[in-house]
């Protein structure tokens, strides 16, 4: 919460006419002049002392401060942007308005969200495609909200495992002036074709300001910049793209005009082609857009993997990500040293959107512990540039990497599954996250091997979280204590009392906690990550001072 502070102020200075006569040389001084000199200055003296006096005297009413009662800020709406599927761009060329193929015969997309109400009262929510058609229903109008002071029982309106073929939005209506507590996340997955592997990303909520990063544009990496406008105004976005040489400058980047109701793509080879590293900042006026990358590899004839790239923490000086799976170091070192497959491996891209250098010192927390980077951990990233750290060496498990610097930077992982050079794999970027505070909302994607991440920094924290069920209701709490310095897996089950689970209640306390869904796909190479986003926000309220 910011607080505001209006204040008006009139300050004036009254200066007085004229001033004592210039002397002239020689000229004799008139009778009197003596005695007009002392006058004055009794004169100035007697004011002084006015003043003086004054100045201990109360202040006029008229002047002094008059607080205002502190006023509640109305909460708005709710709404993330979930993707759609991923799309094979068809042909080479590279452009700012693509052409795409038609996907694989196994390749499906859903949508899983959960909302939050208490007190059998749900916030009326839905889920419904860019030109406001509804798609789903999750909850209508409740009415009058439940009265202050009830049992505060939570319950939730869910969709599982909804099938989308388009970009849809999640929106829920504030409910007694309080943000609904909401989110959802969108799943892709594929077993033939060029985009082979699982894809998926939380639905974002639009922004004027956000950053993503992992990108490349090198021969046999596509990267497509969605950009959607959920809302009634026009946006117009500009482009920052940084790269391993620096920042570049790209014609074509600046005044992209997005209508309400649309989502524009932007194939980034055709602003910053041959990049192996690629950031890119997104900012708008007007509407508030919700941007992506679909990233997808292709090796050859081989499918190197899909992802969507979401936006990460602003720009700061300590950036952290978990849900960092690792794979045997020997296999890795194998792979990445065959030509085509240098990105094949786990690496952390640091952007420096400032004109300083930064020196950025990384640490890796795993099951049992710290574990040191075979590099040193220590590395200085260039102004205005994306640098790569490899993660490379490093034993396998699942990571939460913390880096840190006195300039502020952008940081994102990439995790990378499988061995074999003829056989398929996957990738996924785990974005920058947020600290975990209470209730934060966490969905999980139908299908396949799901894990929650979390990562405890300091000395310890304790992590509450309860199922969400299908059926709408909120299990019991369970509760895992973290020791500080460590990262913790937790399995989810598919199923809680013949109900299937479809998203978790997170809440945090203690030491700094990160925490990430981790999804796999027994059998295969699979990968993807989400980071869990902010909790909802509480009612804002804004104190106004008026003085005169």
């Amino acid at each position: 919460m910011h607080e505001h502070t209006m204040s008006a102020e009139t300050a004036g200075t009254e200066q007085i006419p004229g001033g004592p006569e210039a002397e002239r040389p020689g000229r004799k001084r008139r009778p009197g002049a003596l005695t007009g000199a002392a006058t004055a200055a009794l004169v100035l003296a007697g004011t002084g002392a006015v003043v003086a006096a004054g100045s201990v005297l109360p202040a006029p009413e008229s002047a002094r401060s008059i607080p205002a009662a502190v006023a509640a800020v109305p909460a708005g709406e709710s709404v993330g942007v979930c993707p759609g599927p991923a799309r094979l761009l068809e042909g080479t060329e590279a452009g700012t308005d693509p052409q795409f193929s038609p996907v694989s015969a196994t390749a499906a997309t859903s949508v899983t969200a959960a909302v939050l109400g208490a007190s059998g009262v749900l916030p009326a929510s839905r889920l419904s495609q860019l030109d406001g058609k509804t798609a789903a229903d999750i909850a209508g109008d409740p009415g009058q909200p439940p009265a202050e002071g009830t049992r505060q029982e939570l319950l939730a309106g869910t969709v599982a495992s909804r099938s989308v073929d388009q970009v849809t939005v999640l929106s829920a209506d504030a409910l007694a002036n309080q943000q609904a507590s909401a989110a959802g996340a969108m799943k892709f997955s594929a077993t033939d074709g060029d985009l082979q592997g699982t894809a998926a990303a939380n639905c974002q909520q639009p922004s004027n300001d956000q950053w993503l990063a992992g990108a490349s544009t090198t021969v046999g990496r596509a990267s497509v910049l969605l950009l959607t406008n959920a809302s009634s105004t026009p946006a117009t976005v500009s482009l920052e793209l940084f790269g391993g040489g620096g920042q570049i400058q790209a014609p074509g980047s600046r005044g992209l005009l997005v209508a309400p109701g649309t989502t524009r793509s932007v194939v980034l080879a055709g602003l910053a082609p041959g990049e192996e590293q690629l950031s890119v900042r997104v900012r708008s006026a007007g509407g508030p857009v919700a941007a992506a990358i679909q990233q997808s590899v292709l090796r050859g004839l081989t499918p190197g993997g899909v992802d969507f790239i979401a936006p990460g923490a602003a720009p700061a000086v300590r950036q952290v990500m978990t849900g960092v799976d690792i794979q045997d170091p020997a296999g890795i070192s194998a792979l990445t040293g065959k030509s085509g497959y240098e990105d094949a491996g786990p690496a952390l891209h640091v952007t420096v959107p400032g004109a300083a250098d930064a020196v950025v010192e990384v640490k890796l927390y795993g099951r049992d512990g710290q574990k040191p980077l075979p590099s040193g951990g220590v590395i200085t990233a260039k102004a205005g540039a994306v640098t790569e750290i490899s993660l490379a060496g490093i034993p396998a498990g699942h990571y939460t990497v913390s880096a840190e610097s006195d300039v502020s930077f952008v940081a994102s992982t990439r995790i990378s599954r499988g061995l074999q050079e003829d056989q398929p794999a996957d990738v996924a970027w785990a974005a920058s996250g947020v600290r975990l505070g209470s209730q934060h909302v966490v969905p999980l994607p139908r299908g396949g091997s799901r894990q929650l991440v979390f990562g405890a920094l300091g000395t310890r924290a304790t992590i509450s979280y309860s199922a969400i069920t299908a059926d709408g209701k909120v299990r019991a709490p369970a509760t895992a204590d973290i020791a500080g310095g460590t990262t913790a897996t937790i399995a989810v089950p598919d199923k809680a009392d013949d109900a299937d689970v479809v998203g978790y209640v997170v809440s945090a306390s203690g030491d700094a906690a990160y925490g990430a869904v981790l999804v796999q796909q027994d059998g295969r190479n699979d990968v993807a990550t989400l980071a869990f986003q902010p909790a909802a926000a509480g009612q804002e309220t804004v104190p106004v001072t008026i003085s005169y």
